[in-house]
């Protein structure tokens, strides 16, 4: 068990689906992401898992996959950035906002 705190950076990418638009899928693995109770942000190319414990991040990638594999996709690829912290607890809008502020001084 590891006893980190993580946030992660989530893409799934079904490969073989008979059409262009993934919506369906993305949909599908939203849903398991609001319903495990970590916070998230989706965004236009993925989810941010907003620091949560390892174990309970990487359970939760693995379920989405299996989720896009039980809609019938062979293949899922995933593109996933995982970062951690031990010096302070940082949350995924801390992270924007401090670079938003220092956008701000920076054309002062």
């Amino acid at each position: 068990m590891v006893k980190l705190n993580c946030l992660a950076d989530v893409c799934l990418i079904p490969i073989g689906t008979p059409t262009p638009s993934v919506s369906d899928y993305v949909v599908a693995v939203e849903k398991l992401v609001r319903e495990s109770g970590l916070d998230s942000t989706l965004h236009s190319a993925g989810t941010t898992i907003a620091e949560g414990p390892w174990d309970e991040v990487m359970a939760l990638i693995g379920k989405m996959h299996e989720e896009v594999h039980s809609m019938g996709i062979f293949r899922v690829q995933s593109d996933i950035r995982v970062g951690t912290r031990t010096d302070k607890k940082q949350t995924a809008e801390d992270k924007v906002r401090v670079v938003e502020e220092k956008l701000l001084k920076a054309k002062n």
